[in-house]
């Protein structure tokens, strides 16, 4: 083809006067505030590509599909924006699934876009052809397919809007080949203007409830608040502190409300929640569910005004009963709620100091009791001395990533995040794998934060080889692998079921060292059998990361025989 020939069709693909599908989704894109799209190359998907570059949106492409969706998820969680991942057909939706279904546990905003064989081929048995839509509908909270150019960016903003619609949550669109390569005149386009297409989701409810609220938590004696993972993805965590302290409220934390308030500040707590549970007159529930992590409710003292706060009114009083029940925003909620009890001049927040002083002791006395444990000299290392060293190394501006079993479990117990935004683990769906796509998302998304992820030896090996894709686009992290050559966490179970001489089937591993992986790469890596050796290895990587540019990895022997309490009471299965 001639010079003269290329440069026509150029400029027609690229005219004023039409654009194509995937022209069409770059623009709605952009319009939703998407920055950065996750994807693995596909033929159905490229012309997505060719709007991008003109719409100034960032293709990061990765090795593996679940990756893909992993890190959109963890865009949307750090970015508290839309995240997005685009996946051509067949396997790469089917890749893409687990990631998919762990932003719908975990109510996080993602909107995946996949590709499809083109119309003409419908139900012709047309390459990587599947029914997508119909896979996908049970883990998202929208799924449809687009069946013409002119309402690509219509359906774009619709999907985006149903991700944000009550509880976070993901969508998928599939658009066919022949739709997304088709020019159509511009004037065709239904391109829905930013800002005029959405209702405001701060709903604050029925004004008698928020004043009821205000009314219960004043004339309480021993409040309690948890609040989850609805809290920090709606961006409503200062809320939640403002009240709290206005009202000398002991604040818990759960999932990616994790670190809104810094160990040490006087309404922190993380030690007591069970005890606080039980002895509590008023407590409050935040953007969590009462699913398997709060034993579904029954763990709650029966005797305490209980209030249930959900951004989805099916969750409010699921599996057990309440005192209040409020569908909303959290934010607006709280914020509400603070607003009418600064009006009473009766708030008796001093009185309320004892009950903070009696939790203050018992979490000072909890944590003594794990000490011994935290500063273990045992060899193979404890896994709960990895856990305390690592808490010891994160300073506030280092986002920690658990990405395991037993081994996040434990960290859980040691790992105390210094800012909001500062801790993502898998969430309710328990999905394994998600540690690398999450820090790669971590790093782009806060290029000037450090990205620290704790794998299990069974996690690491799941994704990793889209640590790569992380050096590649400027994101290393460090990565600690907690080894024992196990899967732990249902190791145990085998063993206690099972016996001794059957516990090993099915969950053994090799014994891999790791450490060498992160040097194949470029990086810095270790093996590390003794615990005096952790945490110089660790600030030897952080060193190494800011230096190279290439992601580090400390593989740390652990010893297989030590569990984390909830694995020996099997508490997720109970």
């Amino acid at each position: 083809m001639s010079k003269t020939a290329t440069d026509t069709l150029a400029k027609k693909s690229h005219s004023d006067d039409v654009i194509s599908g995937g022209h069409l989704v770059a623009k709605a894109l952009k319009n939703e505030g998407v920055d950065t799209i996750f994807t693995l190359c596909g033929g159905h998907i490229i012309d997505i590509y060719d709007g991008c570059l003109d719409e100034g949106i960032r293709i990061i492409d990765v090795r593996h599909e679940q990756t893909a969706a992993h890190a959109a998820d963890g865009y949307a969680r750090q970015t508290g924006k839309l995240g997005c991942v685009v996946t051509t057909a067949g396997p790469g939706c089917t890749n893409a699934m687990t990631g998919i279904a762990t932003a719908f546990r975990s109510e996080s905003p993602v909107l995946h876009i996949g590709g499809q064989s083109s119309l003409t081929q419908h139900k012709m048995g047309s390459l990587q052809d599947l029914p997508h839509v119909e896979m996908m509908s049970p883990i998202t909270k929208f799924a449809a397919g687009v069946m013409s150019t002119e309402r690509v960016a219509d359906m774009i903003s619709m999907a985006a809007r149903e991700c944000f619609s009550g509880a976070y949550g993901p969508s998928y669109l599939e658009i066919p080949r022949d739709v997304l390569d088709r020019e159509i005149p511009m004037e065709t386009a239904t391109i829905p203007e930013p800002g005029h297409y959405r209702a405001s989701v701060k709903s604050v409810g029925d004004p008698v409830d928020i004043k009821n609220l205000g009314e219960i938590l004043v004339n309480s004696k021993r409040p309690a608040m948890l609040v989850g993972s609805q809290v920090f993805m709606s961006r409503g965590h200062n809320a939640a502190i403002d009240l709290a302290r206005s009202l000398n409220i002991a604040l818990y934390m759960n999932g990616a409300s994790r670190g809104i308030l810094p160990p040490g500040d006087p309404h922190y707590f993380n030690r007591t929640r069970s005890s606080a549970f039980k002895k509590a007159d008023v407590i409050v529930i935040v953007g969590t569910p009462f699913d398997f992590r709060m034993g579904y409710g029954k763990r709650i003292s029966k005797d305490a005004t209980l209030i249930h706060i959900d951004q989805d009114y099916r969750t409010v009083g699921k599996n057990r009963d309440i005192s209040l029940g409020l569908a909303g925003d959290p934010g607006a909620i709280l914020e509400a709620v603070h607003k009418d009890v600064a009006l009473n001049e009766n708030n008796r927040s001093e009185s309320r100091k004892p009950w903070l002083n009696e939790l203050r002791s018992e979490e000072i006395e909890r944590t003594e009791k794990l000490m011994p444990l935290f500063k273990s000299e045992e060899s193979p290392i404890h896994p709960y001395r990895l856990a305390w060293e690592i808490n010891e190394f994160l300073n506030k501006d280092t986002i920690y990533i658990g990405d395991g079993g037993d081994i996040v479990t434990i960290s859980a117990q040691a790992v105390q995040p210094r800012s909001p935004g500062n801790w993502m683990d898998p969430g309710a769906l328990g999905s394994l794998g998600v540690g690398t796509g999450f820090a790669m998302a971590a790093g782009l998304a806060n290029p000037d934060k450090e990205v620290v992820c704790l794998y299990g030896d069974g996690s690491f090996g799941m994704t990793v080889f889209d640590m790569e894709t992380a050096n590649r686009f400027g994101a290393p992290y460090i990565a600690i692998v907690g080894n024992n050559s196990h899967m732990n966490q249902i190791r145990y179970g085998q063993i206690t079921k099972y016996g001794e001489e059957r516990g090993n089937i099915g969950n053994k591993l090799g014994d891999v060292p790791f450490g060498t992986f992160a040097e194949m790469l470029g990086g810095f890596g270790a093996e590390i059998r003794e615990p005096n050796e952790i945490q110089p290895t660790l600030h030897k990587a952080r060193e190494s990361v800011k230096s190279t540019g290439k992601s580090a990895v400390i593989n740390v022997w652990v010893n297989p025989d030590e569990y984390a309490p909830g694995t020996k009471a099997q508490t997720m299965y109970k």
